[in-house]
């Protein structure tokens, strides 16, 4: 009896650290919004530097610098590292000028496609099989984005781009080598030359923002770039050992949820009954996966 409490304790424990991550992620917009006057690029850049600083000092608190010189050692590791770097770095930029661009919805649209481009990945990547359940969800996914592409007279870019680079940075972590908090780390550190030489460039040419504003707070912003980023994924990895897949698929919704309400409600973005047409039909592709997935996991023995 008290092993099933301490079960059910850590399952409680595992929904409210992912059900954290997932609503700090939805509300991205309102930080990034809130120092819309600097450069998306600057932006990426010292979200970088300070995610670095504060990662190094959560690493040394918890004593966790052993697999460095191992790492460092392996080219192989370090290629595979460097690929997922540029992938969440472009992923970042991409997000960024979304949000200061009045894109707030269209980058919701991303990572509610996202799990279904997964899928895609697992089949033509990792060459998995595909239920006709599945084939069927990523049909009316395609349909929905089909007609968003009909309705605006192109492609809805900004969504596909975030879903592709985030699907992609996600497969190659998904057979990484380090756990989430040291692979965050090594990316940022393989990253950090490049930010910190452009923040330096920066800074030579009179174009620093952290050094030329007025305003302490967006000098504060900026700075809580490094907690803001790497908090949530330490939630997310610890509420992702202690839930099942199924359950954490489910909160992922959260985040672009909060997203697509807050592009409604707060940034005033226009969302036409078409559009909103092609939204309902990507939603019930989504429904549709899970649905799928859950009669899937029943029929399955444990």
């Amino acid at each position: 009896m008290k092993q099933e409490g301490h079960n059910d304790e850590g399952h409680g424990a595992g929904v409210l650290n992912a059900t954290m991550a997932f609503l700090l992620w939805g509300l991205f917009p309102l930080y990034f919004h809130a120092i819309g006057g600097v450069p998306p690029m600057e932006i990426l850049a010292h979200r970088m530097v300070w995610s670095l600083l504060f990662l190094c000092i959560v690493l040394t608190v918890r004593q966790q610098w052993k697999w460095l010189p191992e790492v460092l050692k392996q080219p192989k590791i370090v290629g595979t590292f460097a690929a997922s770097a540029l992938l969440l770095s472009a992923n970042w930029f991409i997000y960024i000028w979304a949000v200061n661009n009045g894109h707030v919805i269209d980058a919701s649209l991303g990572y509610f496609i996202t799990p279904l481009l997964n899928v895609l990945l697992g089949l033509f990547v990792l060459k998995e099989r595909l239920r006709r359940g599945q084939w069927l969800a990523i049909g009316v996914a395609a349909a929905g984005v089909a007609w968003l592409t009909w309705q605006a007279g192109a492609l809805p870019w900004i969504a596909l781009v975030l879903a592709a680079t985030f699907g992609a940075y996600g497969l190659l972590r998904k057979t990484a080598a380090l756990a989430a908090l040291e692979g965050l780390s090594f990316e940022t550190l393989l990253l950090f030359p490049l930010a910190g030489g452009y923040v330096i460039w920066l800074t030579v040419h009179g174009a620093n923002t952290f050094v030329n504003t007025p305003s302490d707070w967006t000098r504060a912003l900026l700075v809580a770039a490094g907690p803001i980023t790497a908090i949530p994924l330490l939630l997310f990895a610890a509420g992702a050992r202690k839930i099942p897949l199924s359950v954490l698929g489910m909160l992922q919704y959260i985040a672009p949820t909060i997203q697509m309400i807050l592009g409604l409600i707060v940034f005033h973005e226009t969302f036409t009954r078409a559009r909103l047409a092609g939204f309902i039909v990507i939603w019930s592709a989504l429904a549709l996966y899970m649905a799928e997935g859950f009669i899937a996991s029943r029929r399955t023995p444990a």
